[in-house]
């Protein structure tokens, strides 16, 4: 089965640095679950898992922008540590969580005072060369359901 859009597709993945270094991995876990051509996936592991077929393994190292995005150096901003999740003590270079009206989002700190943190909105991926090893486990046609809602419904997909 040749994967399209409005398939749900399960797939393992290792992702890799410039050096060839293992950022991280879901082998010996549970397969990322997203339906194809809604969006849900960075384009460029998207783009490449288009057309393959379940049990295809192969590597693929998108552009920066088709994955976390092309690094912006003017993307500093201020905020009250109060609003940074994941420790009690900032220190910069630390990552950390803030709520945004798109969701959780990861930020660095760069600097920080006793009530006010500068940090950097850029993904802390954003701009590399990052390499991925992917195998296709599992694709299925989504349902009508999954369609309308326009995201992979069970596991490794969205509950309801």
């Amino acid at each position: 089965m040749t994967i399209t859009d409005d398939m749900v597709v399960q797939f393992n993945y290792t992702l890799s640095d410039e050096q060839g270094q293992q950022l991280e991995t879901n082998a010996g876990g549970e397969p990322i679950a997203y339906l194809h051509g809604h969006d849900n996936m960075m384009p460029g592991v998207e783009d490449a898992i288009n057309g393959k077929a379940v049990g295809d393994k192969f590597t693929v190292t998108p552009a920066a922008k088709d994955t976390y995005g092309e690094r912006q150096e003017d993307a500093l901003q201020r905020v009250s540590v109060k609003h940074l999740t994941g420790a009690k003590v900032w220190k910069p270079g630390m990552s950390a969580l803030v709520n945004t009206e798109q969701g959780q989002r990861q930020v660095t700190v760069v600097k920080v005072g006793k009530f006010m943190a500068t940090i950097d909105v850029n993904h802390p991926l954003a701009g590399r060369e990052l390499t991925f090893d992917i195998e296709i486990v599992a694709a299925r046609e989504a349902s009508d359901e999954e369609i309308a809602h326009g995201h992979a419904h069970g596991a490794g997909g969205h509950q309801h």
